[in-house]
């Protein structure tokens, strides 16, 4: 008998002193601080179980999340936040042994979003929070909406990708998300420096935003164009090549049923027009028709006029503009295009992309496509509505006919004002192009 109590007290020392084995581990924390929130990525050996409470009675305010059976992998010490929002990540005793209790202190109370991700692509299991508040001051050099003048001609650049989602990888390493940023960035200062044009970035850092809420954001700003950034990529090394994607017709009537049951949004596109109450919508449905045929139609206009550039610059993948069914591309308020800049997964064109001379030419061509378009299509009120004639400098292979159909004018029009007497031109020639006619 007490040989059976003395075996029963060593396997209860035994259970005290051996620690609880955790069923998952938390392998990773990754922070990504964006102007309207702040996304804290938990990456896991398995599918997380978690709960969460808030302490909101002191400053700093405290997101407290419990993994029950759970390791924690990561020096958090080594963890530095960049968000306004998010000061510090540190742990605290958990409920249970074997499980982990992360704090997540807080600039100001917030009403977390939290969902879990299973594995996808180069991801594995993710406890994904969503922290809302601004928590990233815009690049200086990036207007913000309000910095906006009210009839500049207004471009909505949406660099792909971002944060935890890093599009297509090259050979060498390179990510999608960058490259674009980059091209965004340098598109962008050609617009501002243009004193008849202005642009928003949709992304102008290192974030992720949901591919719904990119074409709502160039909604909210009035845009009258929206220009998408990507790199193409592919499963093997071949392909190579730009295109250009607009508004398939697919999408575009997905698009209308979607309008049609959400008269706030459908106000916004008809240009504050409150939507019609009425049995069979037969009015709504004919405003944002007449107003979805003139953004594809715009949009594939203008996207003719990119490519055009494009082609003096680089491969071509596609010599037309492609139909496509993408989220980017979903706006009936105004045209919109996703540029693709080459296949970064071909070895040529990844280093191509990674250099900082390509990536102004690619964006030059951009600004110079989408400049034409405007001289020839000016909103009304915009300075290039009002001015009575623009400058062009003349490019290799263009000619009077040529600078006569893209700019709606004609050859005489060109050379009364700037009194040619004959039809010749030469590269690197200034020229003052009339209005249209």
């Amino acid at each position: 008998m007490q040989r059976f109590f003395a075996t029963v007290m060593t396997l209860v020392l035994v259970a005290f002193v051996l620690p609880v084995q955790a069923a998952n581990t938390i392998k990773n924390i990754r922070m990504w601080p964006s102007p309207d929130n702040t996304r804290v990525v938990f990456d896991m050996a398995g599918a997380p179980e978690y709960s969460y409470f808030s302490l909101n009675q002191s400053h700093p305010y405290r997101l407290v999340i419990d993994f029950p059976s759970t390791a924690l992998n990561v020096n958090l010490d080594q963890l530095e936040s960049k968000s306004l929002l998010l000061s510090n990540i540190r742990t605290s005793t958990p409920k249970l042994p074997g499980s982990t209790r992360i704090v997540l202190e807080l600039d100001k109370q917030v009403d977390p979003v939290i969902q879990v991700l299973p594995p996808q692509q180069m991801h594995g299991h993710r406890l994904v929070v969503d922290l809302p508040g601004a928590s990233l001051k815009r690049d200086a050099a990036a207007l913000s909406a309000d910095d906006l003048q009210e009839r500049k001609v207004t471009i909505a650049i949406d660099a792909g990708h971002g944060g935890e989602d890093p599009g297509s990888i090259g050979p060498s390493g390179t990510y999608e998300k960058d490259v674009v940023l980059k091209v965004a960035r340098a598109l962008a200062k050609m617009i501002n420096d243009d004193p008849g044009m202005q642009a928003y970035l949709i992304r102008s850092d290192d974030y992720y935003i949901n591919l719904n809420e990119r074409p709502r954001k160039a909604e909210r700003i009035k845009a009258d164009l929206l220009v998408s950034v990507h790199a193409d990529g592919f499963t093997s090394p071949q392909p190579r090549g730009a295109s250009i994607w607009v508004l398939s017709n697919r999408r575009a009537s997905t698009e209308m049923g979607r309008l049609l049951e959400n008269k706030e949004r459908l106000s916004d596109v008809l240009g504050g027009v409150p939507a019609v109450e009425n049995e069979d919508n037969f009015l709504n449905e004919t405003l944002i028709s007449m107003s979805m045929d003139h953004a594809m139609a715009s949009g594939y206009e203008a996207a003719n006029d990119v490519l055009r550039e494009l082609k003096q610059i680089t491969r071509m993948h596609k010599s037309k503009p492609q139909h496509a069914s993408l989220a980017v591309l979903t706006s009936t308020a105004m045209p919109s295009m996703l540029v693709e800049t080459g296949f970064i997964t071909n070895p040529t064109e990844e280093q191509l992309l990674r250099s900082n001379q390509h990536q102004q030419k690619l964006a030059r061509a951009i600004y110079q496509g989408v400049r034409s378009y405007f001289m020839r299509r000016p909103p009304d009120g915009t300075m290039f509505a009002n001015n009575r004639a623009s400058r062009h400098v003349v490019r290799s292979g263009e000619s009077l006919s040529i600078l006569a159909q893209r700019y709606n004018t004609s050859i005489a029009a060109i050379k009364a004002r700037n009194n040619l007497n004959s039809s010749v031109i030469q590269i690197g020639q200034v020229l003052e192009i009339p209005s249209p006619e």
